[in-house]
């Protein structure tokens, strides 16, 4: 079977349009994803937000090798909602650059409140990074003194 010169050219523009909404397609759904799964990688805010800044409780000093609590609740001056269509994914606790404790968060049924138990081995700053459906993550810090 033969095809004309404006048949073929009809063809090609139906098939490079297909394929041009298949790339937005694509695209929308790579956005859609980002959204919904925010990779760390994105910029974490540091600032200061009454409902999205972590705040940690935890001592001021502690024994090298013993185990302690810290205690991270999302909201430093209220406590974030936790709703089927905005609630905190995830909460993780880092010794400076270093993850060593996270839980994710379910909404309706998880409070954005997690007591961690962690031992350290030396002093440095304890940080806590939690991650809103709304928002990329929010973080804040607190210096931790060990001692022998």
């Amino acid at each position: 079977m033969r095809m004309s010169i404006r048949h073929a050219a009809r063809h090609a523009a139906v098939i490079l349009g297909l394929a041009t909404g298949f790339s937005a397609f694509t695209a929308q759904a790579q956005d859609d994803q980002a959204q919904q799964f925010t990779p760390e990688f994105r910029e974490v805010h540091k600032g200061f937000d009454p409902k999205h800044t972590p705040k940690i409780v935890a001592p001021d000093s502690v024994k090298r090798g013993a185990w302690f609590n810290v205690t991270v609740s999302v909201g430093a001056e209220s406590l974030h909602p936790s709703l089927q269509e905005h609630f905190v994914r995830y909460i993780a606790l880092y010794k400076d650059s270093v993850e060593i404790a996270r839980a994710y968060l379910h909404p309706v049924y998880s409070s954005p409140t997690v007591t961690f138990t962690v031992a350290l081995d030396e002093g440095g700053a304890l940080r806590a990074v939690a991650e809103p459906t709304h928002s990329s993550a929010w973080e804040s810090s607190r210096k931790i003194t060990v001692v022998p």
